[in-house]
């Protein structure tokens, strides 16, 4: 058996605040503890009373910092890592030019764990403990991300995008070989550990009604897994179904007719909606991922959130590295207030944390194991620092409140602010040395 204490102010959620004065919805204390035995949070609460319980366990102080659960990112592209930050163009064009060459060369083995292992880098130094992937559409791309997830003991799901035409011919499957591989990750991954596979036809665009009959038929065979997709995201693309789908009633109907719709169900930007397909992502329990870095970079459009949300919905958010332009779940809440400040609506700092952290979680249907410091749930825990550099330090002298706090993180903070990270009460590999970085990466390139 292990344990630790982790000592420092806490912060954890139970519910999403509706105000920023709905102090019932979280846990704060200045002076708080989490006591952790082999992984799992066992008591949660002011450090006089958890060090009482701890006996000789040690203790690691990280007063004055903000201790939280993990961040969760619902939507990011593993293959993607070295084309984020690439010039210009929308969404088809983007996809063409950048993504698609880059995404050939994870038929590699080598070079898919070479990729994995930077690709986990990155989420931890950005203080992410969760995230929702999609690999390439090579087999080989999955085993290295999920490989490297149970290396690190990660809570990670993820899979190969299913993809038949529309795309360079080495990175189209069929639909048969898709399903077969799929079966196979499925069989060799899923529930392995803390991985979790997620169904991925990659868009509407990409696949034929065949290989969406085979998604249908691996969604019904494998009910515990999730599926994740792509929807309205840029109008050329919303054009572009129509043509390849003309029966269709609009862009969302393609998914709903092979019954990829439901509460296990991620879609990716979902800005250009019709009413019609409001109304039917309501009835089903899916989840719209708000990409705010994204839809930004791309010129996509502007997610609306209130809107859907109004309807009941549960949205995600998300990063969608390498068209998101940011690893940090920090400065993905930093766009998307922005975004929304655009259309009129609010994002108080208590609730983008909390969309982060527990919301995220609940959009994966893991709140009870995931985005919390509640007793029970999996020891993934990050370490903030509202003073991380000298212009957020000078704004902190100003600062009066733990909202204020949480506002300086979200529009100022980026991978410095992330102090420590543990995962499964497990301290992770600690951020590096950013110029041994470099290094290493230009001797292994």
């Amino acid at each position: 058996m292990t344990q630790r204490v982790l000592r420092g102010r806490l912060l954890t959620f139970h519910r999403e605040p509706q105000s920023g004065d709905d102090t019932g919805a979280y846990t704060y204390l200045e002076d708080g503890a989490l006591l952790i035995r082999d992984g799992i949070i066992e008591k949660t609460g002011p450090f006089a009373e958890v060090a009482a319980l701890a006996g000789d366990a040690p203790v690691t102080d990280h007063r004055p910092h903000l201790m939280m659960a993990g961040f969760i990112d619902t939507h990011i592209h593993f293959p993607q890592v070295q084309v984020i930050a690439s010039w210009g163009a929308q969404l088809l064009d983007w996809l063409n030019n950048y993504t698609f060459p880059e995404e050939t060369r994870f038929a590699s083995e080598r070079h898919s764990a070479r990729m994995a292992e930077a690709f986990f880098d990155q989420l931890i130094a950005h203080g992410t403990t969760t995230a929702v992937a999609f690999c390439s559409v090579h087999k080989t791309s999955a085993e290295a991300f999920f490989a490297e997830a149970a290396r690190r003991n990660m809570r990670m799901l993820g899979g190969k995008v299913l993809m038949d035409r529309n795309a360079p011919e080495t990175l189209r499957d069929t639909p048969q070989t898709g399903y077969d591989e799929t079966k196979a990750l499925i069989a060799g991954w899923h529930g392995k550990g803390r991985n979790g596979y997620v169904i991925s036809p990659r868009f509407a665009i990409t696949s034929t009604p065949e290989q969406m009959e085979m998604a249908q038929a691996l969604a019904r065979e494998h009910p515990d897994c999730h599926i994740q997709t792509h929807l309205s995201e840029n109008r050329d693309e919303i054009a572009y179904t129509a043509q390849l789908y003309p029966k269709a009633r609009d862009y969302l109907d393609v998914y709903q007719s092979y019954g990829l719709l439901g509460p296990k169900s991620l879609l990716g930007h979902a800005i250009h909606l019709q009413p019609r397909e409001i109304d039917a992502l309501a009835e089903t329990g899916a989840h719209p991922v708000f990409c705010p870095t994204s839809n930004l970079f791309l010129g996509s459009g502007l997610f609306d959130d209130a809107g859907l949300r109004a309807r009941g919905m549960v949205n995600g958010i998300a990063t969608d590295v390498g068209a998101g332009t940011s690893y940090s779940m920090l400065q993905t809440l930093n766009e998307g207030y922005k975004i929304l400040q655009l259309q009129g609506q609010a994002l108080h700092p208590l609730r983008a944390f909390h969309w982060a952290t527990r919301g995220n979680a609940c959009v994966l249907g893991l709140e009870d194991r995931i985005g919390t410091l509640a007793p029970g749930s999996e020891a993934d825990v990050i370490v903030l620092n509202a003073r991380s550099t000298p212009a957020m330090a000078l704004r902190m002298e100003r600062a009066e409140s733990l909202a204020e706090e949480l506002f300086v993180l979200q529009m100022m903070g980026d991978d410095r602010a992330v102090e420590a990270v543990y995962v499964s009460g497990v301290p992770a590999t600690p951020v590096p040395d950013r110029q041994a970085a470099a290094n290493r990466a230009m001797q292994t390139a």
